[in-house]
């Protein structure tokens, strides 16, 4: 039997920082960043857990002189784990390398920050290439928020999703607010995107097993690794025939740019929901949304999860507490891996621009025991 279990890394101190685990789910219930309060889970589904995601509470830039902010990232791999273990461990450093080159925060070096992740992981590809081709086909969607200095950044390349929670005026209903764009050319004005950058390319979407991919292979049209659609040099022998096109390409088939919104925070502004599709994917942003506003912050982000599970076990007309028996693995033809991470938003901390926090960094790994 394989008992699968979390191993976060952490810096600073935040009480129970290091979170619990229950069989296939880890979830810190309640933490506090610069701005406010977050709760974190994640369940896993395939027999490798391929999400990984991180919160990193202090200073924004590698000088340690420029400002203080929260950031907020969920990878969603695929084809293992070395995409999404490769950016957690390194979107965040290079963020705050440009931040201190830049000496501030901009679309600029969000992009540049993804861009040169994505670089890295390249290089890494190229020099473990002919011992481990497989890694050429591991890539990862890359969501990333940050908040800071009253801004909120959101950036987005694949199809993650952060939902804005934001009370109405003059009532109590809270309102969801999509604020990524999502890179999957199963939405028709994706497809149309990736067809007018490959206009010399008839099959650069089609339709596969009743689902559009990009090459008939994936439905991510951005993302950070996949080597094997971004260089030729990548996509032949000894990479697995599956993933190998039959003519070679000129131009990255993939691309690794995130969109990015910006957003001043208002006082209406109470919390966001950063999430791997596999939340999204059984849960309304609404529905989500609708569960944080009328329920207790500790253990959110595990309650927000336990509602995706119900719906998977009612979507396959079984009970959730069978759905739970599963193993990891099989349990993936039921839903998939899903991250959420909740963070609230306090409006008189964020409008105190002279805050100083002990740095805070919860980044999760896997560790496994036979």
């Amino acid at each position: 039997m394989t008992i699968s279990c979390w191993k976060p890394t952490v810096e600073g101190g935040d009480g129970d920082v290091k979170g619990k685990v229950d069989g296939l789910l880890w979830y810190k219930d309640l933490g506090n960043h610069l701005y406010g309060e977050f709760s974190m889970a994640v369940i896993q589904a395939n027999s490798s857990l391929e999400d990984r995601s991180q919160l990193e509470s202090g200073p924004m830039s590698s000088d340690y002189l420029g400002p203080q902010g929260t950031f907020i990232g969920v990878y969603d791999g695929h084809g293992g784990t070395a995409a999404s273990q490769f950016v957690n461990d390194n979107l965040f450093s290079n963020f705050k390398s440009f931040t201190a080159e830049d000496q501030g925060i901009s679309e600029k070096v969000i992009k540049r920050a993804f861009s040169a992740t994505d670089d890295d992981f390249l290089s890494l590809v190229k020099k473990q290439w002919q011992n481990k081709p497989q890694i050429a086909s591991a890539g990862t969607c890359c969501l990333a928020g940050i908040i800071c200095n009253g801004m909120l950044y959101i950036a987005n390349a694949g199809d993650s999703r952060a939902v804005l929670g934001r009370v109405r005026r003059g009532t109590r209903e809270t309102l969801a607010v999509q604020l990524s764009t999502e890179h999957n050319v199963n939405i028709e004005t994706e497809r149309d995107d990736v067809r007018s950058k490959h206009p010399y390319d008839s099959q650069i979407v089609v339709m596969k097993h009743s689902v559009w991919r990009v090459k008939g292979i994936i439905q991510v049209s951005r993302s950070i690794g996949d080597a094997y659609l971004k260089k030729a040099e990548f996509n032949r022998e000894p990479l697995p025939q599956k993933f190998r096109l039959p003519e070679t390409f000129f131009k990255p088939i993939l691309s690794s740019e995130p969109s990015i919104s910006v957003h001043k925070i208002q006082p209406e502004d109470q919390f966001l929901i950063f999430a791997s599709d596999g939340l999204w994917e059984h849960l309304s942003n609404q529905v989500a949304v609708n569960i944080v506003s009328n329920n207790p912050r500790n253990g959110i982000a595990r309650r927000l999860v336990k509602a995706a599970l119900k719906e998977a076990a009612k979507k396959r007309e079984i009970r959730l507490s069978d759905l739970q028996k599963i193993e990891q693995g099989v349990r993936r033809h039921f839903h998939d891996d899903i991250t959420v991470i909740v963070v609230y938003l306090n409006s008189k901390l964020i409008d105190n621009s002279s805050l100083w926090s002990s740095p805070l960094s919860i980044r999760d790994g896997r560790h496994v025991n036979s």
